[in-house]
């Protein structure tokens, strides 16, 4: 096995997997390629906290099957679908060769070295000591500071395939930090699946480590450019937060605490341990330290036992809220869950309907706190090309996608400051401005319309 090809599913935690395995690949001589094609070692990182992307590893392993028929092909599944009897059946059944939990990503070289199938499950220390290489050529970079999750949801599978909260040290964070400094990064994500209770495993305060409010601060002080965090669970977090957010500059004005869903009885059947009363407190907070927020948030439509009063409530809230931004799903159970267990399932046509009606809600709003910005000079980082070769694509530090087209002398990615021109629900398009706050027309003359450069509304 020369060339692999690693196809990632899921969270940013997945993708910080994924970098870490391609590192150790690396290590052992072995190249990265683009596509299965080229690859003679393909492996998939997956997910299983909904069925869809569950149902993408299925199709993609049977078209593996048959690509394994035609020349040498290894194929190997990792992430959280692997830890579960689902994934290890799906497994046997499509003939992978190698199974890796996501625990256990370290063992993928002894995969590698020992001929025919090689499964493992088990959770190595190891990994949270583990510093990955940092990556090259790239302006932004996440960094875990933290691994699974004491909370028990009932609709989340999470604690099932990464197991019980454990913390990073400092040191290795700031260590990682450096290196990522030194390699060119300008903006890192602190990952977690509940980066608040950072410190605080199992209920215990870790020896030695700061809460989630002082790492922030010692992060900020690092000569990053910009941090910033996910995910958040609105019953870990606290004020202080908030407050180390407003007075660290680098930290962006950018925070995303999934609610969920707006009623109480919802939540309590979600087991999400706050009330609608409690969450919205934590929103005044954060709006009192940090006045020009941005606010994102996680939405379940549809979750068993959900009314039209219950999603009444869920539609007042983003009216009370204002958020700039959700992540809206339906409903998906999930087996090994309680809800999947002991909740019965609305009907699809119940969740889809109700689903639109949020996605309309949510357009609604990120347009009228997009028109925020209009005519306003922001920061973004611009990653590199777009789909149009003539123009710049990246985000702000609230997390806008933004994209500005390129002039003479402002062609490479980087952090720059440029002038909001049009916005959509989703996108702002700017152009660059010079040292005295002049902006600076295109070499295409003008902006094209702000719906021709629009991609689609992200639907997870």
């Amino acid at each position: 096995m020369t060339k692999a090809h690693i196809i990632t599913f899921g969270c940013q935690m997945n993708e910080y997997d994924s970098h870490m395995v391609q590192s150790q690949l690396v290590s052992m001589g072995i190249d990265l390629v683009d596509s299965v094609d080229e690859a003679n070692l393909v492996l998939l990182n997956t997910c299983a906290v909904r069925g869809k992307p569950v149902d993408k590893v299925r199709s993609l392993l049977g078209k593996l099957r048959i690509e394994k028929s035609r020349r040498p092909l290894v194929v190997g599944m990792m992430g959280c679908l692997a830890q579960l009897e689902e994934g290890q059946q799906i497994a046997r059944k499509f003939e992978v060769d190698i199974l890796i939990g996501p625990g256990a990503i370290l063992d993928i070289p002894k995969a590698l070295e020992q001929n025919g199938r090689f499964w493992s499950l088990h959770f190595r220390q190891e990994l949270h000591d583990y510093i990955p290489p940092p990556p090259q050529d790239k302006l932004q970079a996440h960094l875990t500071i933290m691994r699974g999750c004491d909370h028990r949801c009932t609709y989340c599978i999470v604690p099932t395939t990464r197991g019980p909260q454990v913390s990073r040290s400092p040191d290795h964070i700031l260590r990682e930090l450096d290196m990522l400094l030194g390699a060119g990064v300008q903006e890192v994500t602190l990952l977690g699946q509940n980066v608040n209770s950072y410190g605080i495993d199992q209920g215990q305060r870790v020896a030695g480590t700061p809460s989630f409010a002082e790492l922030l601060r010692m992060v900020g002080s690092s000569g990053i450019r910009r941090i910033k965090f996910t995910t958040s669970h609105p019953m870990n977090f606290t004020e202080d937060v908030a407050q180390a957010i407003a007075e660290t500059p680098a930290v962006c004005e950018f925070v995303h605490l999934p609610v969920q869903s707006g009623s109480s009885k919802v939540l309590r059947r979600m087991a999400r341990e706050y009330n609608r009363e409690k969450y919205l407190e934590h929103i005044d907070a954060i709006k009192k330290w940090i006045p020009e927020v941005v606010l994102f948030t996680d939405i379940i439509v549809g979750f068993p036992g959900e009314t039209e009063e219950d999603f009444q409530e869920t539609l007042s809230l983003y009216d009370e809220v204002g958020y700039d931004n959700a992540y809206m799903f339906i409903y998906s159970a999930r087996p090994g869950t309680p809800s999947y267990t002991h909740f019965e399932d609305l009907p699809r046509a119940v969740k889809t309907e109700r689903l639109e009606r949020l996605i309309q809600k949510q357009k609604d709003w990120s347009l009228k706190q997009n028109r925020r910005f209009l005519g306003k000079d922001v920061e973004v980082l611009l990653r590199g090309d777009a789909f149009n070769p003539d123009y710049l694509e990246g985000h702000t530090r609230g997390q806008h996608a933004t994209i500005v087209p390129k002039v003479p002398g402002f062609e490479q990615a980087g952090i720059y400051t440029v002038r909001v021109e049009q916005v959509t629900p989703h996108q702002f398009n700017a152009k660059f401005i010079d040292a005295q706050g002049q902006v600076l027309e295109p070499i295409l003359g003008h902006l094209p319309e702000a719906a021709a450069l629009s991609s689609p509304l992200p639907m997870l």
